[in-house]
């Protein structure tokens, strides 16, 4: 299982990273800002896709929930783990502080409008405070933050993507009768 877990984490991995590449562009293009969130809705699906073709290929059509369960959430963390390698290098080589300067500068053109200031005055200060903080993260810590939640977001998406892969094997009464026929047959022979 931890080997088809890791090769559907790979590729879901590859996905993830190809998704988040889109998301410092998006803070310049807001159609790939788009694109990303609409990427980031399908992981889910992904998810089950992936989950089901273990499913059909490997185990013979057949998968109890624990078992589907336990695969999707492998599935999801090695797929982490492939990511937060390209988040520690988006980080410490390619970002320079371009994603808080972004977001300060997007507060600070909201904090010029009257209305959004009037609503949201303290909240305002509050978000540039946080974003401030994120920026004095190391890439380091910035990974191990994301690898943490991608993990546990991995885990919960696990739950539904298992609830509706898992398919129990047709069990009929005609195959039960046939083999209580063949247990006395042989509990027969050896008398």
């Amino acid at each position: 299982m931890n080997k088809y877990a890791m090769q559907y984490g790979t590729y879901m991995g590859i996905f993830w990273i190809i998704k988040f590449t889109l998301f410092p562009l998006g803070l310049s293009v807001p159609f790939l800002e788009f694109f990303f969130l609409i990427l980031t809705l399908l992981v889910p699906f992904v998810g089950y896709y992936f989950t089901k073709m273990y499913r059909d290929r490997i185990c013979g059509g057949f998968i109890n929930f624990g078992h589907a369960w336990v695969f999707a959430t492998f599935m999801y963390m090695f797929s982490a783990l492939l990511t937060a390698v390209g988040h520690f290098v988006y980080f410490r080589f390619m970002d320079h502080g371009f994603i808080v300067t972004s977001y300060l500068d997007m507060l600070h053109a909201a904090g010029k409008n009257q209305a959004v200031t009037a609503g949201l005055g303290s909240s305002l200060k509050q978000f540039e405070e946080t974003i401030n903080a994120l920026g004095n993260l190391r890439p380091i810590e910035i990974t191990i933050q994301l690898l943490s939640q991608n993990v546990i977001y991995g885990s919960l998406l696990a739950l539904p993507t298992a609830l509706f892969v898992k398919k129990r094997a047709a069990f009929s009464m005609e195959d039960s009768e046939e083999d209580s026929k063949d247990d006395n047959n042989q509990d027969e022979n050896k008398e």
